[in-house]
């Protein structure tokens, strides 16, 4: 959608759970829609991309990093698409404001994980660098129910 001060992309990534032929597709999906997502850029507009990455970037953003290393979601390859993210100077606008551990926004919903607090953190808000001044807080609403997953929030001053 595009707004006056800004593009957002709300975006549900692929899963790469399903084997290497997955992973391949999430990772060239990622390309592209960040291919598009310059483009856009490239117009001045400020980029704000939101959803399910289905990806957990750093070693903090789930509960179980070391168990979960060649599980997709975590994979070398998958996180490494993470960093190239940050390197085109988009920001992981959560990150900015809440460094702690344990903020998930997804938990099994078999294993009962939630209840434990054994999750991810694979939805984001990442924000390109340009649109920093607009954002005045980002958070994890990880009390409402309803999914698998939680609400994200991004607070924008217009």
């Amino acid at each position: 959608m595009e707004f006056e001060k800004f593009v957002l992309f709300n975006v549900y990534f692929p899963n790469g759970g399903r084997g290497p032929e997955r992973v391949k597709y999430k990772l060239d999906f990622y390309a592209a829609l960040f291919q598009r997502a310059e483009e856009v850029r490239k117009t001045k507009k400020n980029i704000i991309i939101c959803g399910d990455y289905n990806t957990a970037h750093k070693e903090i953003d789930l509960a179980r990093p070391k168990e979960n290393q060649k599980t997709s979601g975590f994979l070398a390859e998958e996180r490494a698409w993470i960093d190239k993210i940050v390197e085109m100077n988009y920001i992981d606008i959560f990150r900015e404001y809440n460094k702690e551990p344990e903020q998930y926004t997804y938990w099994d919903q078999i294993t009962r994980a939630r209840e434990r607090n054994v999750g991810w953190r694979i939805d984001y808000f990442f924000i390109s660098k340009e649109a920093r001044d607009l954002v005045t807080h980002a958070t994890i609403h990880p009390g409402i129910m309803g999914s698998d997953h939680c609400p994200i929030e991004l607070e924008l001053k217009l």
